[in-house]
């Protein structure tokens, strides 16, 4: 069972998690690969003192890579897309 820091990896920062969080104020961040749906909301409401109202999350699968005679491929992860209570808000989307 991963520990509260260990739960959230990182923010995912692409223009398609900007664009669903301009649109509909939805938080994108990749997860640990065991953590459940309830880690993951106590996570985010323990470290940035806001209400989740929803999370979805799903698996990114492995995609194959070649680059000139070389293949492989790029690793396994977890995302999670949050949403927050309307006047809650995350410092580290903002700016």
């Amino acid at each position: 069972m991963p520990t509260l820091h260990e739960t959230i990896v990182k923010p995912v920062m692409t223009e398609k998690s900007s664009a669903a969080y301009q649109e509909r104020g939805e938080y994108t961040f990749e997860v640990h690969p065991h953590a459940n749906k309830h880690q993951i909301r106590a996570a985010l409401e323990q470290l940035f003192d806001v209400k989740v109202t929803n999370v979805r999350t799903l698996v990114v699968r492995r995609k194959e890579k070649i680059q000139g005679r070389r293949r492989g491929a790029t690793a396994m992860w977890k995302k999670a897309v949050v949403t927050v209570q309307e006047g809650d808000s995350i410092p580290v989307f903002e700016g």
